[in-house]
């Protein structure tokens, strides 16, 4: 008798029993199965791929709606976006009748390399939306993550109202904020009004189109904003000068800044919220008895175990900046002096006002890769680490790592 297993579920099966001629049958679950036997004809290898290519096709038959859905309405439009930014189109023929102009890759062309205004202006776009990322991924990404180790804490009272409170901002109409803002921060606005009550003259919120570092420096003495210097203003990059480059955002893009991050902080405050409740209780634990204090459990314990969801935090976030749409088209336009003008805006100008849906087509796509190409590079920078085969180099870390405290 041959047992297979411990304990009370243990399996027996009968020894060898010899066969006639001296031979020996092999024993266990597995005998009777063989080539010869009924039930083996088929053979496990074929059953399996039988069960395999049947659930495959009834796989394919619930995931084909979907198929058809995202074929019809996310890549058909994107393959005739493509198309279309090769051609010089207004709109008024079919792009695919040969009525268009097909001028290939001009339309690129022109954008990066040319030496017209169509660069000048997409590059204006490009800087201001860069500081517009630079400025709101980071900061909406702390303030969230704060919220939700304030609400998260034990000893708060009365989390779900402040979840409420905070998640606020996230469900209402970005254009009515855009709207509400517009009011706030207009020259007669309530936020001049408060800043003139404590002694300081608000500054023109949508018409100074000064860059926020020249004008902080020439509040200082040492620049002249009115008054590029000539180093920086014969020398460029891109059909820039390095004085526009530099000069940082202007007091509208600002507005756009603050309200960007007071309307996101919500919704990701609740993912971070989410991630800190899966973090193990015991190894926070197991860090204080080590003699970490609330600072180095922070950094140590809980920031690695929700390393996952600072990366999702912080893509969702670069993403959702180069987009900015709505609170432009709301509060500024463009103005002034195009230093709020963000590409998806000149796209959207280029293609409605201006009737030409090829450059418009053409900046989607430099956006589309700029996106992309930002996304792997915050990919790389955040990613696992591994050695030798196991994740150990980013892991949460607890016992051992900590300096104990001395016992009084």
């Amino acid at each position: 008798m041959t047992r297979y297993g411990s304990g009370d579920g243990a399996v027996a099966f009968p020894a060898a029993v010899p066969a006639r001629g001296g031979t020996t049958a092999a024993p266990g679950p597995g005998a009777g199965e063989g080539p010869g036997s009924r039930r083996g004809r088929g053979g496990p290898g074929r059953r399996g791929t039988a069960v395999r290519d049947h659930q495959g096709r009834w796989g394919w038959l619930f995931t084909t709606p979907m198929v058809v859905v995202l074929g019809l309405f996310l890549l058909l439009p994107i393959g005739m976006a493509a198309w279309v930014s090769l051609l010089k189109w207004d709109g008024q023929s079919n792009p695919f009748s040969g009525a268009a102009d097909f001028v290939g890759v001009r339309n690129y062309a022109d954008l990066l390399t040319g030496p017209g205004q169509d660069r000048q202006l997409f590059m204006t776009s490009i800087r201001n939306n860069l500081y517009y990322v630079i400025l709101v991924v980071p900061l909406q990404t702390v303030l969230s993550l704060g919220l939700a180790l304030a609400v998260h804490h034990r000893r708060v009272k009365g989390k779900g109202f402040f979840r409420t409170v905070f998640y606020f901002p996230s469900v209402t109409s970005s254009i009515a904020i855009s709207t509400v803002f517009l009011f706030l921060f207009q020259g007669s606005g309530a936020v001049n009004a408060l800043l003139k009550w404590v002694g300081i003259t608000g500054p023109k919120w949508f018409t100074d189109a000064h860059g926020l570092v020249w004008s902080v420096l020439g509040l200082l003495g040492v620049v002249d904003p009115d008054k590029p210097v000539p180093a920086l203003a014969t020398h460029g990059f891109l059909g820039l000068s390095w004085w526009d480059w530099l000069s940082g955002p202007s007091i509208a893009m600002c507005t756009l800044i603050v309200l960007a991050v007071w309307t996101t902080s919500g919704t990701y405050m609740l993912m971070f919220l989410a991630a800190l409740q899966d973090v193990p209780v015991e190894l926070e634990e197991a860090a204080l008895l080590d003699g970490a204090n609330r600072w180095q459990s922070f950094r140590n314990v809980t920031l690695p175990a929700i390393r996952p969801v600072v990366f999702l935090v912080t893509t969702l976030g670069l993403i959702g900046t180069w987009q900015v749409f709505d609170a432009v088209y709301v509060m500024s336009q463009g103005a002034p002096a195009n230093t709020t003008l963000t590409p998806a805006y000149l796209s959207y100008t280029a293609g409605f006002q201006d009737a030409d849906y090829g450059r418009a087509a053409a900046i989607a796509f430099i956006l589309l890769a700029i996106i992309l190409v930002m996304t792997l590079i915050q990919r790389l920078l955040l990613r696992e680490r591994y050695r030798d085969g196991g994740s150990t180099a980013r892991r949460p870390r607890a016992r051992g790592l900590f300096p104990r405290r001395r016992s009084s």
